[in-house]
Parts: structure tokens; C-alpha cells; sequence
């Protein structure tokens, strides 16, 4: 057994095995893979001497031949998944044992090298592998984490960004004052504004919320500011707003971007003043409302088009907090996922269902352009639509598009959002880009069918079918319905 480390400021502790016969094949892997993975590289001549090594070390990966002569591949594979089921494992073979690598996939391995082998191929499956583990490594510990956290009410998640504006929404909440709450669709908004109220002096009565886009002009004035009885067609008797009810309490103006100008004007008058005037009442009325106000709208170019009143704007902008889209918080992701699935298995008696790890990866990978809300009713979709007691790639035929979305006539090799980051890291990112586009687009040509899109692409089926595993995609999701 051979030990080698490099450049260990940047290792992060990563830790591969290399398991071979071949000593030539352990020397060339064990120096392609340090050099290029910025990992530590551990190597093992033989399966009994691997199993040795997994009672002293924890590697994230494992690269293993299936032919050795004291202990095969498939069994090595059996005893390491018995061992520990987070380790990534890939098998190497030469030719004549593809079905066995086939049979070691099946059997829990991520994936085979085929020998002669590509260094770069190796180099990406490695590179997957290393964040598959991480990735279900950090999952054991935040569901151990997940009934620990103390966190407001509709709130789970660890990253920085939403300990930040947490932070922001607790240190103003017992207080008078104005509350922006701006983010994309899906976000949280409204959970926010409810943690808000729910630590704050005004718990004791409940938030209220009004919905700005759904009530048209006239029903949206009566409904804030109430009415008497006789001020217009239908008034039969006195109607109190919802300002009048959220008195003593919070009220929640939801997208308020939409609200027209003509009710912005008399929003203004209950900021600055604290008082309303009924439709059809001369006098005014005291209340004592928290406002909070939220929109994924830019209220900046609507001040600019003359559609958002900009005095209106200062006045509710006295306390901003902007809730992080998932792809800021992504490591909360897996959190998210447990989460989500918990609640979702007890609520519809599917208590011992359980999520692969080849689906969590996917949804760990995934763009959500719906945020939290849109992780949230898919989870719920897997739950639903489960056929056995697993979540796997199957259930992703109920998924409308399993890649990322992107706009109609987009670039994915553009790159000017990448010039800030490392050129390997943004290289790679064009690479996964392009890949997912060319994919996608050659599935859906060929109706899902593999075959078809391997000979319409010149890739054999198996390295067409690696590519697929490598980028998360899967080809029953193309099919035509």
C-alpha cells in the first residue's frame, strides 16, 4: 500500500482509493487523480487489502478492478456498500466482463471504466463521485441536525445567506417599523413576513394578509380601507377594512407592485399618518398597524415608468430584506429535501419510502428557477406518483423537464457569468452547458429512445448512456407522451 498527498491547503480532506493488481495502473491512477482532483490518494493491491484499509481510513471514493484474484469487484463492492453506503464506488474493467460491470451498477456502484480508459473521463466521473459523497455525507448530518434546529416557524435551512436576512427580520421585529420584503417568486416572502409578526410584540392577534394582484381596483379600496353604509351601489351597511382588522397587529401587503396608483396614494397617508378615511366618510381613523410589504417585482424601473409612486417607495423601504434565491443557499438543499419528504410521507402514509441517491444528487444538481416553492411541489409530486417504497430515476418521468431550464434561443456556451470564477472551474461549467443542452435537445429528437439518439450522435449506446448518469438526465423523461 502507497500513500501520496498534494498541496494539502486544498485537499479539503478528500480521500481516494485506488484498488488494482497492476502496479503500473496504480502508479499512473494515483497520479492523475492527485494531480487533478486536489485529493489525497490512497492505493491497495487487492480486495482483502482494501478491506484492511477501510477499518483505518474513510475514503470518499473508491476505484476498484473487477478481476482480482482474492476477492472480485462485485464482492469487494458488496463488503464496502455493507461498510459504509456513502462511499462512491467505480469499477474498472477490461473487456469481457462488461456484463459484470453492468451487474455492479445494479448492484450500487456509480459507475465503470471501461480499459483502455480517457484520463479526462476519469478525471470528471472522479470529480463526481467526490461531490455525490460530500453530498449524502452532509445529508446524514443535517437530518440528524433537522429536528435540533431552532429556527422561526416555516423556516429550514443552515447557509449563510438565510442566517442573514433571519438575523435582519430578528432584530427588527419587535419594533414599529416598516418591513420591505423583496426576492424572487418562491423565495419565501410570505414566511418571512409570518416570522416577522410571530416574534414581535403583536403575535397575540393574527397577521393579516391582503393579496394585491387578485382584487381588481375598486374591490382592492374597499377591502384596505372599508366603507359606510350608503357610499356606493350595494353599500347596505358599514364594512371595517383590513386596516381596521390588523389594528394592533401586522398586515401584509403582498406584491404590492401591482397596486394601482390611485391606492398607493391613500397607502401613503396611512404610512405617514397612521389613520384611514372609509369610502364615503369624511372623518378619519387612528390605527395601529406594522405594515410589511412584499413583491419579486423591480420597483425601481416601475418608479422610472411612472407606475410606483416614489414617496410611497422611501416609506416602505425603511427596513429591506431580500430572501435568498436556492441557488444562493444551495448547500440547504439537501435539508430541504428531508424536509420536505418527511412531511409529505407522514401526511400521505407513505412512512417508509425512501429517496436514492442517484435522485437526490439530481435534485441537488437541479436549477430551481421556482426556488423553494418549486423543490417543495416536486418532492410532493415523488411522494405522490412513487410506484415501491424508493424514489428513484423512474419517478422522474413525472417531472416535466428534467434539466434545467433555459430560455428559448439562449447561448449555453455564453460565458461572460462565469469571468469571475477559476478557468477550470468555468471551463467545466461551459462543458456541462453545452453538454446538457446537446443532450436534451438530441433526446427529444429521437423521442427518448437511446439508441436512436446514440446512432443520430455517433456515440456508442453505453458512452451515450454515461453521459446521461453523468449530467443527471434521464431518457424516459423525453418520451413522447
Amino acid at each position: 500500500m502507497t500513500k501520496t498527498r498534494v498541496n494539502s491547503e486544498t485537499t479539503d480532506d478528500k480521500l481516494v482509493l485506488v484498488v488494482d493488481d497492476e502496479p503500473d495502473m496504480l502508479s499512473m491512477l494515483k497520479l492523475v487523480i492527485g494531480k487533478k482532483c486536489d485529493c489525497e490518494v490512497i492505493t491497495a493491491p487487492s480486495g482483502a487489502a482494501t478491506l484492511k484499509l477501510l477499518e483505518e481510513y474513510s475514503p470518499d471514493v473508491i476505484v476498484s478492478d473487477i478481476k482480482m484474484p482474492d476477492l472480485d469487484g462485485l464482492e469487494l463492492l458488496k463488503r464496502i456498500r455493507e461498510h459504509d453506503p456513502t462511499i462512491s464506488v467505480v469499477i474498472m474493467t477490461g473487456y469481457g466482463t462488461i456484463a459484470m460491470a453492468v451487474q455492479a451498477l445494479k448492484d450500487g456502484a456509480y459507475d465503470f471504466l471501461q480499459k483502455p480508459f480517457d484520463k479526462d473521463h476519469i478525471i470528471r466521473i472522479i470529480r463526481n463521485c467526490l461531490e455525490r459523497t460530500a453530498l449524502l455525507r452532509t445529508n446524514l448530518q443535517l437530518k440528524e441536525k433537522l429536528n435540533t434546529l431552532s429556527l422561526p416557524d416555516g423556516f429550514v435551512g443552515q447557509s449563510p445567506p438565510l442566517k442573514k436576512v433571519l438575523d435582519l427580520l430578528a432584530r427588527v421585529a419587535d419594533t414599529d417599523a416598516t418591513v420591505l420584503i423583496r426576492g424572487e417568486s418562491g423565495t419565501g416572502k410570505e414566511v418571512a413576513a409570518r416570522a416577522l409578526h410571530n416574534l414581535s410584540n403583536r403575535k397575540r392577534k393574527p397577521m393579516i394578509t391582503v393579496n394585491c394582484p387578485a382584487l381588481p381596483e375598486n374591490v382592492l379600496e374597499s377591502e384596505l380601507f372599508g366603507y359606510c353604509k350608503g357610499a356606493f351601489t350595494g353599500a347596505n351597511q358599514e364594512k371595517k377594512g383590513l386596516f381596521q382588522e390588523a389594528h394592533g397587529s401586522t398586515i401584509l401587503l403582498d406584491e404590492i407592485a401591482d397596486i394601482p396608483v390611485t391606492i398607493q396614494t391613500k397607502l401613503l397617508r396611512v404610512l405617514q399618518e397612521k389613520e384611514i378615511q372609509p369610502l364615503g366618510q369624511n372623518r378619519t381613523i387612528k390605527v395601529d398597524v406594522r405594515v410589511v410589504a412584499s413583491t419579486n417585482q423591480d420597483l425601481e424601473a416601475k418608479i422610472r415608468a411612472g407606475e410606483f409612486r416614489e414617496d410611497l417607495f422611501y416609506r416602505l423601504n425603511v427596513v429591506t430584506a431580500v430572501m435568498p434565491n436556492l441557488a444562493e443557499m444551495k448547500e440547504d438543499i439537501p435539508l430541504l429535501v428531508h424536509h420536505f419528504l418527511s412531511r409529505f410521507k407522514k401526511r400521505y402514509q407513505r412512512e417508509n419510502l425512501q429517496i436514492s441517491t442517484n435522485v437526490l444528487q439530481f435534485l441537488y444538481q437541479r436549477k430551481w428557477q421556482g426556488n423553494v416553492r418549486e423543490l417543495q411541489n416536486n418532492i410532493k409530486r415523488l411522494v405522490l406518483l412513487a410506484d415501491g417504497s424508493t424514489i428513484n430515476s423512474s419517478n422522474f418521468d413525472e417531472f416535466q423537464q428534467s434539466t434545467e431550464p433555459t430560455n428559448p434561443g439562449s447561448d449555453p456556451t455564453d460565458s461572460r457569468d462565469l469571468y469571475s470564477a477559476t478557468y477550470n472551474d468555468a471551463k467545466a461549467e461551459i462543458l456541462k452547458r453545452f453538454s446538457v443542452d446537446y443532450l436534451s435537445n438530441l433526446l427529444t429528437n429521437h423521442g427518448g429512445n437511446v439508441t436512436n439518439a446514440a446512432r443520430g450522435c455517433g456515440l456508442e449506446r453505453q458512452a451515450l448512456q454515461r453521459l446521461l448518469r453523468r449530467y443527471g438526465l434521464v431518457s424516459s423523461s423525453f418520451k413522447k407522451k
